[in-house]
C-alpha cells in the first residue's frame, strides 16, 4: 500500500523527530490497530517502552497519515 502524509502529519513528524521508516513499519506491522474517531484507524507499535500511535485513514490502495506521536503504552494498549 502507498503511504501519503498530510501537511499536518509532515509538520508533526518533523517537530517530534519521528522517522518515516518507523511510521511505515508501524503501519505495515502494527502490534494492534484500533478504531479511531471519524472512521479513522490507529496503528499501535511499542518501541523501546514507548507506544507509537499512527492515526490514519485508509482507502483501497493508500494509507493517509493524519498525525503521529508517542504515548505511554499502558494508557492505550489493550491487554
Amino acid at each position: 500500500m502507498k503511504i501519503v502524509y498530510t501537511d499536518y502529519a509532515e509538520e508533526t513528524i518533523s517537530d517530534r523527530k519521528i522517522s518515516k521508516k518507523i511510521i511505515e513499519d508501524a503501519l505495515k506491522n502494527p502490534d494492534e490497530i484500533i478504531k479511531g474517531k471519524r472512521g479513522r484507524k490507529i496503528a499501535h507499535k511499542v518501541i523501546r517502552n514507548k507506544l507509537l500511535r499512527v492515526i490514519f485513514e485508509e482507502d483501497a490502495k493508500t494509507y493517509i497519515v493524519i498525525t503521529v506521536y508517542y504515548a505511554k503504552p499502558e494508557r492505550y494498549m489493550k491487554k
